[in-house]
């Protein structure tokens, strides 16, 4: 792995372990701390946050489309891994199992991936 990758999953990683310690389980206190409350709050406080922070990774590219600031896209990007690393926390899911993923998926076509996941699907629904 580059320096530049480790360095990347080493931040994820460090974030995750924030995020981690502020689940209930481990004591995260609401009145404290902005990822607790969304995690007291439940599944759907935190994945709604999801859902505004895609549409505004949207806007945002839409937006440098049209001479917008492109940093803009960078920011709501970090907004929505960010997020997304609190949903990945409540299911008890790593930054590293998402790169493990995407690394398993390195140098295989989307299109074949995407047809792999379809025929996995079908072959589920037929048990």
């Amino acid at each position: 792995m580059s320096d530049t990758r480790t360095n990347s999953a080493d931040a994820l990683a460090r974030l995750a372990t924030v995020v981690e310690s502020r689940l209930p389980a481990n004591g995260g206190d609401p009145d404290k701390s902005y990822v607790a409350r969304l995690l007291h709050k439940g599944p759907d406080a935190f994945l709604k946050k999801i859902g505004e922070e895609a549409t505004e990774v949207v806007m945002a590219a839409k937006d440098a489309d049209h001479g917008g600031d492109r940093s803009k896209i960078l920011y709501e990007v970090a907004d929505l891994w960010f997020h997304s690393m609190i949903a990945l926390a409540h299911y008890g899911l790593k930054p590293a199992d998402v790169i493990a993923e995407l690394e398993r998926r390195e140098g295989t076509s989307g299109i074949e991936e995407k047809a792999l996941r379809k025929a996995l699907a079908r072959e589920g629904g037929e048990q």
